[in-house]
């Protein structure tokens, strides 16, 4: 069913996913810069992203849109949130009708708080589109670590045609059927993760980082049930296992902006600095915007985005925090629980 697959950004993601569906079968590999895309076919690496990593022969890249995704049986969108809506519509005339088309993004567009299967939905409609989500850091994942990740597509046969052909004897895919509780986990997780970064840059200790974790994840878990989510996809891959890889790994790029920021320093001068996008910068305000939309309190992401905007410094979130009203853990619990 999936014969030929066009990977659309050349990142560090991108590319791990793109290395792994070139095993099975073509695929081309489009990166925004000429004189990347031609690095990748004469060197089989991307010098820019992923230094060292040997990449398939058979893996082909390009910088023109339209040579990428002709014919193309799946593509697969690797490109971050905030410039997926144009990257789409600059590639829509040359997609051919009804190629399904498969994001890694996680993060929500700004403005209209949409979902990237959402845009998706909203530029080429009639599409079956998914996510590809989990605790997969790309430079773990190219050197052969094994490791898990779930795919969710509106259509199931597609997510199953997706796990045969990214599945391999160290990279386990699952499939969901829950697109929305895949996509808001993967949003809230980034946001979640400069929390637990600033935690780490002011110096606190595991029992600190333990709590906000967890707090987090029942902030991730109440947006993605108000949403229409299911709270077993909040428990898994795309939920737990994602969330504590990236807010406990040194290879993530939203913890590292949290730690950062925790010791000091100003968000612009970090950015400034990264080669490679942390999402959550660009998500924060829309996820809590959402979540004010649907009702849900997330006090962690409210203090994120204080920050991010320059509205308090980094040390005044734990405080904040530890200062609000006492309160059940579990909203509701008490009365389904007996008293022996």
């Amino acid at each position: 069913m999936l014969d030929k697959v066009t990977v659309v950004g050349a990142g560090s993601w991108g590319t791990t996913v793109a290395a792994i569906a070139a095993r099975s079968v073509p695929t081309t590999l489009w990166a925004r810069r000429a004189e990347l895309a031609a690095a990748v076919d004469r060197s089989h690496e991307n010098p820019d992203y992923l230094p060292g990593a040997r990449l398939p022969a058979r893996l082909r890249a390009t910088a023109s849109l339209p040579e990428a995704v002709r014919d193309a049986s799946l593509v697969v969108m690797a490109v971050p949130s905030h410039g997926f809506r144009a990257v789409l519509e600059e590639l829509a005339p040359a997609l051919e009708p009804g190629t399904p088309v498969l994001s890694l993004a996680k993060g929500l567009e700004a403005g209209t708080h949409k979902r990237m299967t959402e845009v998706v939905a909203d530029v080429v409609p009639g599409h079956v589109t998914g996510v590809l989500t989990g605790p997969n850091l790309a430079r773990e994942i190219v050197a052969g670590q094994p490791a898990a990740t779930v795919v969710a597509m509106t259509d199931p046969a597609m997510a199953e045609a997706v796990q045969a052909l990214l599945g391999t004897e160290t990279f386990r895919v699952y499939t969901n059927p829950d697109v929305v509780g895949c996509e808001v986990a993967g949003a809230t997780k980034n946001v979640l993760a400069i929390a637990a970064g600033i935690s780490a840059g002011l110096g606190l200790g595991d029992s600190s980082q333990a709590a906000l974790i967890t707090r987090g994840l029942a902030e991730l878990g109440r947006l993605g049930a108000a949403m229409g989510g299911h709270r077993v996809t909040i428990a898994g891959l795309a939920g737990v296992g994602d969330l504590v890889a990236t807010c406990t790994s040194p290879l993530s790029r939203n913890r590292m902006v949290g730690v950062e920021l925790g010791r000091g320093r100003r968000l612009e001068e970090v950015v400034s600095e990264m080669r490679m996008v942390a999402e959550g910068v660009k998500s924060a305000r829309p996820l809590v915007e959402l979540a004010a939309a649907h009702g849900v309190e997330m006090p962690i992401g409210e203090q994120v985005v204080m920050v991010l905007d320059g509205a308090q410094p980094a040390a005044a979130v734990v405080p904040a925090l530890m200062a609000r009203s006492a309160k059940p853990e579990f909203e509701g619990l008490e009365q389904r629980v007996r008293t022996p």
